[in-house]
């Protein structure tokens, strides 16, 4: 805890979560505005502005990470999300659930979860269906949208493990209409 804009007890971290330099700061709810203000007065010369969870979004999605609720949840195991190199099995680590994703580990998984880009025009959009050539469904979007920095649509989503191979064509359902994107 730390004392910041005059504001006592207040947290500052920086988990990288959007894969770039910055700073999470938590307070009480009534401490919000002063501490936003004292952010854009301290930033006015280099001309912050504010951004909201849509940026945080894009950002994170760019780096191909997660989000709880949209690509993990309670459902999917950090194998599958191709999360592995967090989950720690050494000697004595016991986590909720350790046997069935070591078995994950070494047996593999029916589903992973891939970035892809898309070639035809459309936004790809969480919940839309993945499908292969023939239409038949092997998947689903859990995030999706038009990248800032690559000014291409992205998106990530479970496939079927068989479909999931890095440069695979697949397609995204948009409106019964079946979009080429790649892997």
């Amino acid at each position: 805890m730390i004392d910041f804009a005059g504001i006592k007890n207040v947290i500052m971290s920086c988990t990288g979560y959007t894969g770039a330099g910055g700073f999470e700061i938590y307070m009480p709810n009534n401490d919000g505005p002063a501490i936003m203000k004292a952010v854009m007065d301290a930033g006015a010369e280099f001309g912050i502005k504010p951004i909201g969870l849509a940026a945080r979004d894009t950002l994170r999605l760019e780096m191909g990470f997660c989000l709880y609720g949209n690509d993990i949840n309670d459902t999917t195991s950090p194998i599958e999300a191709g999360l592995g190199w967090i989950t720690k099995f050494a000697e004595g680590n016991n986590f909720i659930n350790r046997p069935a994703i070591e078995k994950q580990k070494t047996e593999g998984v029916k589903k992973m979860l891939r970035g892809f880009q898309l070639i035809d025009k459309g936004i790809p959009r969480q919940h839309y269906e993945i499908c292969d050539k023939e239409g038949n469904l092997i998947g689903e979007v859990t995030s999706g949208t038009m990248s800032p920095s690559l000014k291409i649509p992205i998106g990530m989503g479970y496939i079927a493990t068989e479909h999931a191979a890095i440069g695979s064509e697949i397609y995204i359902k948009v409106r019964d209409k079946l979009l080429r994107a790649e892997i």
